[in-house]
This record gives C-alpha cells, sequence and structure tokens, in this order.
C-alpha cells in the first residue's frame, strides 16, 4: 500500500483546502494520473499517483484542510482488484484482495488514515486556534477529518457554518423580510478566497504600511519602445512592453535603497543580494504573483519572455508553487485595468510593493510651456517597520528618473 502525502506547499503556506478529488475509492489508477486537487491561497496543486494501482482509501473530503505531509489516501499497488472495491473507503483492503472474497476484510481493523478517534486527537495549531476564537469546544466540534481524527480548521470552520451552531438565524431574519421583488444572489466564499482574504488582512494588522505617490512621463520609453519594438520582436521573439523597462528601473533603485528589498523575520532584519521579482498578474482564480528569479541578471528579452510565459501559465492556471514562492520585491500594474492611481498592498513577507498605473495624457508645464505629455502615476507601498520615509521617496524618485531617462537602465546608473 502506498499513501497519498500531500506534497510540500512551498513558502509561508502551511495548509491547503482540499478542492476536488479527480478519482473514486475503487478506481483503477495509472502511475503519474492526477489523484486530487488541492488550493492553496497561492494555486492549485495536482497530487499525482505515485504508482499504478487502485485508489484503495480516501481519509480527507472535499473542503477539508490538510497539512503539508498529512496522508490523504492510500493506493494498493497492481491492477488486480479495480472491479472489486467501487464503495466505500471505509474498508480498503478489498481492493487488494480477491474477486472471490469480498467481504471477509470487514473485521479487519483497516490501515491509520480510515480511523477516526477524534477523543484526545492531538489538533493542530491553527484549529485550536480556530476553536479558542469562536468559543467552542473540541466535543462540540465533533470528529475531525484530520489523520487520526485530528480536528483541522477546515473542521472548525464547517461545524461554525452550520445553522445551529453559527449566528445563522441572524442573517436569515432579513431575508424574510425582504420584498419578494428584491432579487440577489450569496454564494459562499471559496476556500482560496477566504485564505487570499485573511492574508491580506494580516498584511494590513502586521506591517505599518504607508504609500508613497509620484508621477512620470513615459514619453522618452514610448519613443524607444516605438523606435525598437519591430527589431526587438525580430530577434527575440517577443514584444517589448514596459513592464521590462519597470523592473530594470525597480532592480537599479533596490540596489541602491536595499532596505525595500529586505524582510523582517522575528527580532531580525534579512536582507537579499538577490532580486526576486514578483510580477502580479490575474489568473482564473484571482491574482496571483509568479516570481522573476535573479531579476537583476536578467536581460529586457529575458525579462519579457518569462513574464509572457507566466501570463499564459495563469490564465492556463498552470503555475507551480516554485514559480509563486521567494519573491523579495513585487510590481503590479493596474493600469491594464485602467486605473489612474491606487494604493497597492504588501504581498508578506516582503517589505515593497510598486503600483504602474494608466498612461493618460495629461497638461503639464515643461520648460516654462505647458505641454500635453503622456503620464502615469506610480505608488509604493512599504513597511514602514524597515524603511524610512526618505528611502521610500528617494526610491521612488530613482525608478521615475530611469523611465524617463531610459538611458540610464542602459548604462547602469
Amino acid at each position: 500500500m502506498t499513501d497519498i502525502v500531500v506534497p510540500p506547499l512551498g513558502e509561508s503556506v502551511s495548509s491547503a483546502t482540499v478542492a476536488r478529488w479527480l478519482k473514486k475509492a475503487g478506481e483503477a489508477v495509472a502511475m503519474d494520473e492526477p489523484l486530487v486537487e488541492l488550493e492553496t491561497d497561492k494555486v492549485t496543486v495536482e497530487v499525482n499517483a505515485a504508482v499504478a494501482g487502485v485508489l484503495e482509501s480516501i481519509s480527507a473530503d472535499e473542503g477539508a484542510e490538510v497539512e503539508a505531509g498529512a496522508v490523504i489516501g492510500s493506493i494498493a499497488e497492481g491492477a488486480g482488484a479495480k472491479p472489486a472495491s467501487t464503495g466505500t473507503p471505509t474498508a480498503p483492503k478489498p481492493a487488494a484482495a480477491a474477486p472471490a472474497q469480498p467481504k471477509t476484510e470487514a473485521p479487519q481493523p483497516a490501515p491509520g488514515p480510515v480511523s477516526r478517534p477524534a477523543e484526545g486527537a492531538a489538533n493542530g495549531p491553527a484549529a485550536t486556534k480556530a476553536m479558542a476564537d469562536a468559543g467552542v469546544t473540541q466535543a462540540q466540534v465533533g470528529a475531525g477529518t484530520g489523520k487520526d481524527g485530528r480536528v483541522t480548521k477546515g473542521d472548525v470552520l464547517a461545524f461554525l457554518s452550520k445553522p445551529a451552531a453559527a449566528p445563522a438565524p441572524a442573517a436569515a431574519a432579513p431575508k424574510a423580510a425582504r420584498a419578494p421583488g428584491a432579487g440577489e444572489e450569496r454564494v459562499k466564499m471559496t476556500r482560496l478566497r477566504q485564505t487570499i482574504a485573511r492574508r491580506l488582512k494580516e498584511a494590513q494588522n502586521t506591517a505599518a504600511m504607508l504609500t508613497t505617490f509620484n508621477e512620470v512621463d513615459m514619453g522618452a520609453a514610448m519613443a524607444l519602445r516605438t523606435e525598437y519594438k519591430d527589431a526587438f520582436e525580430k530577434k527575440h521573439g517577443v514584444k517589448l512592453g514596459f513592464m521590462s523597462f519597470f523592473v530594470k528601473a525597480c532592480v537599479a533603485a533596490l540596489k541602491e535603497f536595499p532596505a525595500v528589498n529586505a524582510e523582517i523575520d522575528g527580532d531580525e532584519i534579512v536582507y537579499k543580494h538577490a532580486v526576486h521579482m514578483g510580477i502580479a498578474v490575474g489568473g482564473p482564480s484571482g491574482l496571483v504573483v509568479p516570481v522573476l528569479r535573479d531579476a537583476d541578471q536578467m536581460s529586457f528579452a529575458e525579462i519579457e519572455k518569462t513574464i509572457g510565459s507566466y501570463g499564459k501559465k495563469a490564465r492556463d492556471g498552470a503555475l507551480k508553487l516554485d514559480e509563486l514562492t521567494g519573491g523579495s520585491f513585487t510590481i503590479t500594474n493596474g493600469g491594464i485595468y485602467g486605473s489612474l492611481m491606487s494604493t497597492p498592498i504588501l504581498n508578506p513577507p516582503q517589505s515593497g510593493i510598486l503600483g504602474m498605473h494608466k498612461i493618460q495624457e495629461r497638461p503639464m508645464a515643461v520648460g516654462g510651456k505647458v505641454e500635453i505629455r503622456p503620464m502615469m502615476y506610480i505608488a509604493l507601498s512599504y513597511d514602514h517597520r524597515i524603511v524610512d520615509g526618505k528611502e521610500a521617496v528617494s526610491f521612488l524618485v530613482r525608478v521615475k528618473e530611469s523611465i524617463e531617462d531610459p538611458r540610464r537602465l542602459m548604462l547602469d546608473l
């Protein structure tokens, strides 16, 4: 028998939600065939079969919260009994038994993942905290879905969502009072959206977050792009966009102001010697932030190719965990959606995030005359625990100078 184990979930991610089982207990599986989808706050992860055989048991139902390394099922190696155990995961042995004797295994105790001795089981810290915050006990929650019957945070949330346990009557009363013609639709938040909401709120509660603004004249960058975009695409096979200019500008500024590229770990500040640039892109399940590894070593073409690849993977839901972890600074571009100005929120544990916005023609004073110039507001949100106001403002000025005179990027100035 081979256990189905939750894989490592990446940096700062300790648990996932079982989103969907792709196979049922008793079904035959091939080696490397996807068995189950797990959702984290970063990405959806597929867990594949390590061996060929029969899915013998499922010990974590859809919606359950599981920790990295937890056993969520098992596979009986070989294909000899695939029709024999089409039933429940509570009797895993028949899948490996001869078809002529399907009921002789019932008295056997069965492997550990199927048993649910909730009483006395050690619960995870997330579940314990959730019960304490909600003022409920393990006896009220009942048997858990975790390994050896442990109560998980998902079990606590599921218990609180029941009408008898949660303040549902108060929510139901306004519905009864509504006029029949008043229409609305209520959709329960997915675990992924709940986790995103919690982490963003934690960022606000933990970091001393401030935002500083500036504006950039995009004329020089637009002229350079127009002049060389055809030659660039012909040589490198990718279009020249503005994101590579901003990545290069941020890399130069981060080298000058390393605190913006640092993070807090306990009572220590961790300064990063390399720049791992997170690029926020929209995916089917929400915003994700794939990382350009060693962006300080990348050329314009390498940056554009990698961003293009990440964008396609995000749309296809094919990003991997190692492509979403380890970032030291983030750039987000609300301008592609038409945003003129915004205050981006930090991506913990990072200490800085740059917000790009829509390019808008505006009248500007240039050399004592009024000219119409293509302008963009840029915003830097930063953690004031690490980054001083002077550093943040100076960082943004360096980005502005690099974009307004792209020759500085070529000459490493």
